[in-house]
């Protein structure tokens, strides 16, 4: 049965609205905003030009089956239309609802999809409404989608850009500042160890003299990714200011922190980044650990005072090492 019949059939029989009716049809198929119509049962209706376009899945293969979840999903999930078929749109899945767009009748949201047969993630905005026959039973499901990604991507940048180092694409000091909160508040909520490591490139600035500033920033940023490779995914590493990096290591012990920290530094002798100013020797990093755990009488503010002068202690006592302080913030 073709999408024009089904349609024919939800309607009256007077020729009038029989001509009407098929104008509608005529004008949703040529639309330029991608649409598709599902029947009560969620089979394809209507799928429209500019929904072949999008999904890159021509009408014929889909009019009349339920595949049409196989043009957006690599694995079965119901589309807006098909949740608003079924009721259920407390099942929404990963879909995120935009507020104030849906009521009792619409639904409106935006995802990322798959999209496999076009073979790239879109970030797509549909909207859902049901069709009803003169009798006001519903009829079919009407889906409008709107291709967003060009503008999430946009929108991604953006946020990247709010807490991200643009030298070496770490987290900025905003973002170690927020979350340092964050980490403190919950290791305050679960009486956890929040560990913090300090470390400084040694000698920088004489080596940014001697190797001008865009050898400094190859050096920054091959530093940064030999501490980023140290880290566990719930751990933080971030630049704190010119040769400085932090790194917050939740729940993690003063023991497992002056490991990490062992680590970092090894790494980074082993790059063997030439150091011009003392010929045989190579880029060296010296670093700070603190433990707190956190508790109402101490703050986060205090653990990076104590990181900072165990920091300190490390130059002090003639770089490339590591220092802790004498005992845990608690």
């Amino acid at each position: 049965m073709t999408s024009t019949t089904t349609i024919h059939r939800l309607m009256d029989s007077s020729g009038a609205i029989g001509a009407d009716r098929a104008f509608s049809h005529q004008l949703m198929e040529t639309l330029a905003i991608p649409i598709f119509v599902l029947d009560t049962t969620s089979r394809v209706m209507l799928w429209n030009r500019a929904c072949e376009r999008l999904t890159g899945v021509p009408a014929r293969e889909i009019l009349g089956t339920r595949d049409h979840w196989r043009s957006f999903f690599e694995e079965r999930r119901p589309t807006l239309a098909d949740l608003l078929i079924e009721d259920r749109a407390a099942d929404a899945l990963r879909i995120q609802p935009r507020a104030g767009l849906a009521d009792e009748q619409h639904m409106s949201a935006e995802s990322w999809c798959d999209m496999p047969r076009v073979g790239r993630r879109r970030y797509l905005a549909a909207d859902a409404s049901p069709i009803y026959d003169d009798r006001g039973r519903l009829a079919a499901v009407v889906e409008t989608l709107r291709d967003m990604t060009d503008e999430k991507l946009a929108q991604i940048a953006l946020e990247q850009l709010a807490t991200r180092d643009g030298l070496t694409g770490l987290a900025n000091r905003r973002c170690f500042d927020e979350t340092l909160h964050a980490e403190w508040t919950r290791a305050l909520r679960q009486r956890q160890p929040l560990s913090l490591l300090m470390v400084d490139v040694d000698n920088f600035k004489a080596y940014n003299d001697a190797n001008g500033h865009l050898g400094g920033d190859e050096c920054l940023k091959r530093i940064a990714t030999a501490v980023a490779s140290e880290m566990r995914a719930n751990d933080l590493v971030a630049r704190y200011g010119g040769e400085e990096f932090a790194v917050i290591l939740p729940n993690q012990s003063l023991k497992g922190a002056a490991s990490v920290a062992e680590r970092i530094r090894t790494r980074v002798e082993q790059l063997q980044v030439p150091n011009r100013l003392a010929p045989g020797e190579h880029v060296t990093v010296s670093i700070g650990a603190a433990t707190a755990i956190a508790s109402p009488d101490n703050s986060a503010s205090e653990l990076v005072a104590i990181a900072d002068a165990a920091l300190y202690r490390a130059k002090h006592m003639g770089r490339n090492r590591i220092s802790l302080p004498l005992t845990e913030l608690a």
